[in-house]
């Protein structure tokens, strides 16, 4: 879609529903989704799953990173994300919300070719996933002064590349977020910039309430939750309205005085000889062990059943990841690994499956490896 629709009040005023990602056939009747942009996701079962977000909450939730970011009708969000993810269309919905202007990064990724953008544009407040971060580091060139802001979603960014994009200049922001929330749930100041860059704890929004349960799952409620959820198959849709304030997510988090740390998600975790343990935590400490030299997107830990130890930990890297430099890095970590951590030889395959983000599809590799 062109970005410049989203920059029309008519756009925001309309009752009909709307699917940034496109919807095929015929759009559901249901007045209940008047007013509401249709996010697609996939639920646990694989089925397809379309996210029902009001315009009023999107809004809501816009305003509340204008503000927490200090944008005003001077500043410009700079859009380097797909619209059809929430992380891309939330930036289209704040530079309306702030009436400020709005530039889109059109062409292929490129960490050069977006700097020197960036510096032509003069946008002073972008979104990007920690994949991008990654590439502008690895560029060495530094941040034009006009930017102000970097919110990084769509995954963990680690500390050693965060520091190392401080370091030239790239003014980088951990945030934690998701569809269900219209984007952003928690997302660090500006005053964070002073200091050396952390990946946790990050502070909620004022607009959300959250709790932990027992298990430590982060459960949500606010202005900009979303209505409901649509589902089905062969044009068959059934829209099923939220019944509760309350939204429990799929996220382990620590939360202190509405500062959280995300712990990964609760479905991640499996039992390797007795003990739970959580594949994504293990790549985190690859990513650290590596140094800059692996970056996210490029490899996952995936768990297989086993007869023995219930689940065999199985590294998939892209075959650009050079198979010297991966076995030095496993080396490395197997030393230190506890037993039920260790890993199996890695596995590398031309291409992963990924999502238009860049984030890897997990339950993709676990059904190939399984077959």
């Amino acid at each position: 879609m062109d970005p410049i629709v989203l920059a029309d009040p008519v756009f925001w005023t309309s009752a009909r529903p709307f699917a940034p990602a496109g919807w095929a056939g015929e759009m559901p009747e249901d007045p209940r989704l008047d007013g509401h942009v249709l996010f697609e996701t996939s639920g646990s079962s694989g089925k397809p799953k379309w996210i029902a977000l009001s315009k009023n909450a999107l809004l809501l939730s816009a305003a509340a990173v204008n503000r927490h970011l200090n944008v005003t009708e001077d500043s410009s969000w700079g859009l380097a994300l797909p619209l059809h993810h929430v992380g891309g269309f939330g930036v289209a919905a704040r530079a309306f919300e702030a009436a400020c202007e709005m530039q889109s990064f059109s062409k292929r990724w490129d960490p050069a070719a977006f700097r020197d953008w960036l510096e032509k544009t003069r946008v002073t407040h972008t979104s990007l996933v920690p994949t991008q971060v990654h590439d502008l580091v690895t560029t060495k060139r530094r941040a034009p002064g006009s930017l102000t802001a970097i919110v990084v979603g769509g995954g963990h960014l680690d500390e050693a590349t965060g520091r190392a994009a401080r370091d030239l200049g790239w003014p980088v922001l951990a945030s934690y977020g998701m569809t269900e929330a219209g984007s952003q749930i928690a997302t660090q100041g500006l005053e964070q910039l002073e200091t050396p860059y952390r990946s946790a704890p990050i502070p909620l929004l004022p607009i959300w309430k959250a709790k932990v349960s027992e298990d430590q799952i982060l459960q949500i409620s606010g202005p900009a939750l979303f209505s409901g959820t649509l589902m089905g198959e062969a044009g068959c849709w059934k829209f099923s309205p939220r019944e509760t304030e309350w939204h429990r997510t799929s996220d382990r988090v620590v939360l202190e005085n509405r500062e959280l740390s995300p712990r990964g998600r609760a479905d991640s975790l499996v039992k390797v000889l007795g003990e739970l343990v959580d594949p994504e935590s293990i790549e985190h400490e690859l990513l650290v062990l590596s140094r800059g030299r692996l970056k996210p997107g490029d490899f996952a830990v995936a768990a297989v059943p086993d007869e023995r130890a219930e689940h065999r930990l199985i590294p998939v890297f892209d075959a650009r990841c050079g198979p010297a430099q991966v076995f030095e890095i496993l080396a490395n970590y197997q030393k230190e690994a506890l037993g039920y951590r260790r890993l199996a030889e890695p596995v590398f395959w031309e291409k992963l499956p990924r999502s238009p983000l860049g984030k890897i599809l997990r339950a993709q590799i676990r059904e190939r490896l399984k077959s």
